[in-house]
C-alpha cells in the first residue's frame, strides 16, 4: 500500500483509507478483523466521526483498542465533528443543527478522544458547513487542540471552495484537506473546482462514497472489457479511476466485510491506461470530453 502525505506540513496516510461509519451494526469480534484486516494490507489510515452510529462507532472502536493498545501507534485516526441531531445521546438536542462554536469543537475533540481511547488525533474535520461559523472560534478551538497535543492537524468536509478559503484565511495552521464526494457517479469536483483550489493550496482530498454507496461495486455492462483488461473487479477499477488523478485523491472505502477490505487494497496497484481513464469518464457522464 502506497503512503502519501496529503499536505506538505500534513500527516501521511494510507492512500486508500478503512471508514468505520457502519462498524456498530457488527459484532466486536467483526470489528477487530477489519482494523486487523486493514493493518496486514497496510491500509492504516481511519476515518470516524462523533454522529456516525448515533455517536456509537467511535466507542465501539475504542473498545478493540482499548482491548489491544499496541494497535494505536500502528494507525492514524480521523473524526468529525459539528452536526447535532436529535438522541437518547443527546437528550438537549431536539433539532438537527450544527454546531461549530468553540466549546462544542474542543468538548467533541476531547469526547472522541475518550470514546477512541487515544490521546490524539491524527486529524480532526469539521463535517458540514455551519451557516453560523465564527471563524475566529473555529481558529481558537483549533489552535488550543493542537497546542495540547490533542489534535495533531485539522482540515473540513463538505465546503465549497469559499468556505474552504474564507475558514484558512482566519487560521495560523493549515487545512490540510477537504473530504468530499467523488466517484465515477460524482464527478463534478473534476470540472467545478473543488480539487483545483485543493491542488491550488497544495492539499489532497479524502473521498467519501468512492463507489457509491456500493453501485460501482456491480459496475456497469461497458465496464466488463476493462475487469477483463487489468484483472479487476468493478470495485477495484473504479477506486483506481480516483487514484490516477494528480490531486492524490484518498479514497474513504465503508465496508462491514474484512475480504472487502483486502480487494480494495489492490486497486493499488493497478495503472489505468489514460485512454480506459478518460473512456470510463465517458461512460460516467455519458459523452465525450469537448
Amino acid at each position: 500500500m502506497e503512503h502519501r502525505s496529503i499536505h506538505p506540513q500534513g500527516p501521511t496516510f494510507s492512500r486508500i483509507i478503512t471508514g468505520a461509519w457502519r462498524w456498530n451494526q457488527v459484532s466486536p469480534d467483526t470489528v477487530e478483523r477489519l482494523i486487523q484486516t486493514s493493518l496486514d494490507e497496510d491500509m492504516t489510515t481511519f476515518d470516524h466521526a462523533d454522529i456516525y452510529g448515533d455517536h456509537s462507532n467511535e466507542e465501539v472502536f475504542g473498545r478493540a483498542l482499548a482491548k489491544n493498545s499496541s494497535l494505536r501507534n500502528k494507525m492514524e485516526l480521523v473524526t468529525k465533528c459539528g452536526i447535532k441531531f436529535p438522541s437518547a445521546k443527546r437528550p438537549g438536542v431536539w433539532v438537527k443543527h450544527y454546531d461549530t462554536s468553540k466549546e462544542h469543537i474542543i468538548w467533541s475533540a476531547e469526547n472522541s478522544l475518550k470514546m477512541l481511547h487515544t490521546d490524539r488525533l491524527d486529524l480532526l474535520l469539521i463535517h458540514r458547513p455551519d451557516p453560523l461559523l465564527n471563524p475566529h472560534e473555529v481558529a481558537e478551538a483549533f489552535a488550543q487542540l493542537k497546542q495540547q497535543g490533542k489534535v495533531l492537524h485539522v482540515g473540513v468536509s463538505n465546503f465549497t471552495r469559499s468556505q474552504f478559503c474564507m475558514l484558512q484565511k482566519h487560521l495560523p495552521m493549515p487545512l490540510v484537506t477537504n473530504q468530499i464526494e467523488i466517484s465515477l457517479s460524482r464527478t463534478e469536483p473534476l470540472f467545478n473546482g473543488d480539487l483545483d483550489l485543493l491542488m491550488e493550496h497544495s492539499t489532497s482530498a479524502l473521498a467519501w462514497s468512492p463507489l457509491d454507496g456500493g453501485k460501482l461495486m456491480t459496475g456497469e455492462r461497458e465496464m466488463f472489457s476493462k475487469a477483463i483488461k487489468y484483472n479487476a473487479s468493478y470495485s477495484q477499477l473504479s477506486l483506481a479511476w480516483l487514484l490516477r488523478h494528480p490531486s492524490i485523491i484518498f479514497p474513504v472505502i465503508g465496508t462491514t466485510k474484512p475480504e472487502r477490505i483486502s480487494e480494495a487494497a489492490k486497486s493499488i496497484d493497478i495503472k489505468l491506461d489514460r485512454q480506459d481513464w478518460f473512456e470510463m469518464l465517458k461512460w460516467a457522464t455519458g459523452k465525450d470530453v469537448a
